[in-house]
């Protein structure tokens, strides 16, 4: 079982990522993503998919044009967990971020 992040944990795992937003509405954190066109956009999400399967961690997102938007949550964990912050860090890896 996956364990939801709190407390100081919590604080420093979203200590360590840049751009990712925390949401107000739900235990998860969001990013958007802009890129040169959508071929580069595309090519992104491609890169992260492969990396999401390889984790069993599968993001939500949404495309257009050059803009993904990122959300990451846990479910089994009902909120934010290490998987999380291993697959944004990984994305911003990607990104070039």
């Amino acid at each position: 079982m996956v364990e939801k992040l709190a407390g100081q944990k919590r604080a420093e795992a979203l200590a360590k990522l840049s751009g990712w937003e925390e949401l107000p509405n739900r235990d998860a954190i969001k990013k958007t993503f802009e890129f040169k066109d959508f071929n580069e956009a595309f090519g992104f999400m491609t890169r992260a998919a492969l990396e999401a399967e390889k984790a069993d961690h599968h993001p939500e997102w949404f495309n257009v044009y050059r803009t993904v938007e990122v959300t990451l949550t846990t479910h089994d964990a009902d909120g934010l967990s290490e998987r999380d912050i291993a697959l944004a860090t990984v994305m911003d890896r990607l990104a070039g971020g």
